[in-house]
């Protein structure tokens, strides 16, 4: 696998946000987290890219642990996007883009951007400050950024909450266009069931820090009897038992 999840918890101080979580992920599959508010997810994704020191359990990454081999040539082949995480905003959008162009030495930088800025469509705004922009408009800035250091592995953790459905939807198509053209392994978290369906191969759910099932959406909407991946999360969600 290339990704490989073994026994991840992670205790701030009397609270067990994750709990011996074991999963594993292969190349260039999109695999979604899904889980209630406050389950574990970001907790999670925040461990794997190296933000979060784990209680205990491994990380292992194309055959290497995160905590124990040269973290900085495992961290370049990775990249972020939340609408949570503000770039800062009295950079320009350019200027974002530059920076953290040069954090991850991506080569042929201005090249890099003008191409991003064209999928993406932020050419009309890139001298603009990323403070003075839209929700759309940062969550795409969000993504180019994400994009800048071409990543074998993107977190993406809630691309398109608080977007109108149009901007929406362009994110969720261009996020699948990028995934056809490029090798690249994703792991999505959102609380969108749709988007999901849409974009993942397979899904992982949490509930109160641990794992209680797994499978592509199919699979877990037939073995919960439901009609689809929305109401196969609020019976999960709501269920009093913690393994399904």
């Amino acid at each position: 696998m290339f990704i490989q999840v073994e026994n991840l918890t992670k205790k701030f101080k009397n609270s067990l946000a994750v709990n011996k979580i074991n999963f594993s992920i292969e190349k260039n599959k999109t695999v979604g987290l899904l889980g209630p508010n406050g389950c574990g997810k970001t907790t999670t994704i925040g461990m794997m890219l190296g933000l979060i020191k784990p209680s205990a359990g491994k990380i292992i990454i194309d055959n290497k642990n995160l905590e124990k081999t040269d973290r900085i040539s495992l961290l370049n082949k990775m990249n972020f996007a939340s609408p949570y995480v503000e770039l800062p905003k009295r950079l320009t959008v350019k200027q974002n883009l530059e920076i953290y162009g040069r954090l991850y030495g991506v080569k042929n930088l201005d090249d890099k951007i003008k191409e991003v800025s064209e999928e993406l469509n932020l050419k009309i705004f890139l001298s603009k400050k990323t403070g003075e922009l839209s929700s759309g408009q940062k969550n795409r800035v969000s993504l180019a950024k994400s994009l800048i250091n071409e990543p074998e592995i993107l977190f993406l953790d809630e691309p398109t909450a608080s977007l109108d459905p149009d901007i929406g939807d362009y994110i969720r198509s261009y996020i699948q266009s990028y995934k056809t053209k490029n090798k690249i392994t994703i792991f999505l978290a959102s609380h969108n069931m749709a988007e999901v369906e849409r974009l993942c191969d397979s899904i992982i759910m949490m509930k109160n820090g641990k794992i209680i099932d797994r499978g592509t959406c199919e699979e877990i909407i037939k073995k919960h009897g439901r009609n689809n991946l929305e109401e196969t999360f609020l019976k999960l969600a709501r269920s009093k038992d913690e393994v399904s």
